[in-house]
């Protein structure tokens, strides 16, 4: 299992790194630093936005290993959720955007408000996690339901970390 998940996060991490989208984004020569802002959100919204639907429903179905019935309740259930986390996403990327459009000339009220506007959406994505968790766990077992939390937050950790890694510290 441990293999397994290594692998999957691997790849999901190479999926991320090799984005055609963002290689271009990364590779596109920049000359000022509101150039270089620019391309460095895009790349932000291209690892938030990117298609990572068939990387995330690969890893998860080789980890889960469902049965043909535990298949037919998990799916639609997980739809749901994938809707309702890319609005967290949006959220999130606004904030990106704003951050970045105020980076230069960010004053202590804009500050605070982006920290607490992440802070919120961290908030709102873990409330998210726990109610879905919940309805995971009506329709698979709680084991079943545990091992896709765990999966779905290392998936999450390992794309927070691009993230937060492509990110300026405040100054």
């Amino acid at each position: 299992m441990i293999r397994t998940l290594l692998k999957a996060a691997t790849a999901l991490t190479l999926a991320v790194c090799l984005s055609p989208r963002l290689v271009v984004a990364q590779a596109t020569r920049v000359t000022t630093p509101d150039d270089t802002r620019e391309a460095n959100l895009r790349a932000y919204v291209e690892l938030l936005r990117s298609d990572l639907r068939s990387q995330r429903t690969a890893i998860i179905t080789e980890l889960m290993q469902f049965t043909e019935a535990d298949d037919a309740k998990f799916w639609p259930v997980y739809r749901e959720y994938e809707t309702e986390l890319a609005k967290v996403n949006d959220e999130r990327m606004a904030l990106i955007k704003e951050y970045a459009a105020n980076y230069e000339k960010l004053t202590d009220e804009v500050a605070d408000r982006l920290a607490r506007g992440a802070l919120d959406v961290e908030g709102r994505r873990h409330g998210l996690k726990a109610r879905y968790y919940d309805r995971f766990k009506s329709v698979l077992s709680a084991k079943a339901a545990a091992r896709f939390l765990q999966i779905e937050n290392q998936m999450l950790l390992i794309l927070d970390l691009q993230i937060a890694a492509s990110l300026p510290i405040v100054q």
